[in-house]
């Protein structure tokens, strides 16, 4: 059992740490709904790839002028496959 605690102008509540853990709340953002009869504590749930197509737009047109001429020749060349069987 805990109590609501001043802090500042608004109160907290100091959760042990196995409920934390139990709830998966520990290092996560959490986001509080207001229930019928008190408040709901559930971790928010990151979207993986939120902003991945902005991301790799933005790492393209910053290196657009450049070329790993090392894995690219690597990746094209298929003399190897000279002496495999099909």
């Amino acid at each position: 059992m805990t109590m609501l605690t001043k802090i500042g102008n608004s109160q907290g509540v100091r959760i042990p740490k196995p409920i934390i853990k139990q709830a998966n709340l520990e290092n996560v953002e959490i986001e509080f709904e207001v229930v019928k009869d008190g408040l709901l504590l559930k971790p928010i749930k990151k979207q993986v790839r939120k902003n991945w197509e902005e991301n790799i737009k933005k790492t393209l047109s910053k290196n657009e002028d450049k070329k790993d001429e090392a894995v690219l020749n690597d990746f094209l060349n298929d003399d190897d496959l000279d002496d495999w069987e099909w």
